[in-house]
């Protein structure tokens, strides 16, 4: 898999790299802005983009990610934050597709997750961090249809959410495939989720995080 890293610390930029070269990936770039990596657009399989570059030090990353996916619609892009910043990953997740990710960069550290969330998404998967999952969890309204879901449900929302499948899921919780699909069934009916959704309805249940 050929992918392009856009870091502006030359320090992380170079530990990714070398990270993800050990790890089997092609890095074909490592950049420092998001200009140079939409240069690269047409040459990689999936990016990793830290949300905030020169100039402004804002959201370059994020809409970097956007210019790309207009112009390579799905094409995987992995964003990292050294923050929780829910507005960006709602902004990044908000047209329910797959192939995005959002982790904060502590996640670099932990090699095996975030290999393993970067293939997610570069196989059209979408992964939020579960730290950013926790604080959005801790600020829903009275009223939310999430404040309706059980302790277990909520776990398997969250595993959802780091875009985990059924089976892997079942045995992060020690339970039955057929006990995680049942609780998927009720998240989406207390979620409102319908049926004809089936092939976005994971994404959806992710953004109904995410709503304010």
């Amino acid at each position: 898999m050929r992918v392009v890293i856009a870091e502006d610390d030359a320090l992380l930029r170079e530990g990714l790299a070398l990270l993800l070269r050990s790890e089997g990936f092609d890095v074909v770039a490592a950049v420092d802005n998001a200009d140079d990596f939409l240069t690269l657009l047409d040459d990689t399989d999936a990016a990793v983009l830290d949300v905030r570059m020169p100039p402004t030090f804002t959201n370059e990353g994020l809409k970097a990610a956007e210019t790309a996916r207009q112009r390579r619609p799905g094409f995987p892009v992995l964003v990292l934050s050294a923050y929780v910043e829910d507005r960006y990953a709602a902004q990044l997740l908000a047209e329910g597709a797959g192939g995005l990710g959002y982790l904060l960069k502590e996640r670099v550290g932990k090699v095996t997750e975030f290999t393993d969330a970067l293939r997610r998404v570069a196989e059209g998967g979408t992964v939020m961090d579960p730290e950013v999952i926790s604080q959005l969890l801790s600020r829903r309204r009275a009223d939310d249809p999430i404040r309706t879901l059980t302790p277990r449900e909520h776990e398997v929302l969250g595993l959802m959410a780091e875009g985990l499948d059924n089976d892997t899921i079942a045995a992060r919780l020690v339970v039955t495939e057929t006990a995680v699909s049942k609780h998927i069934g009720k998240i989406f009916m207390k979620l409102g989720l319908s049926t004809s959704d089936s092939g976005h309805r994971r994404v959806l249940a992710v953004l109904a995080y995410l709503r304010t």
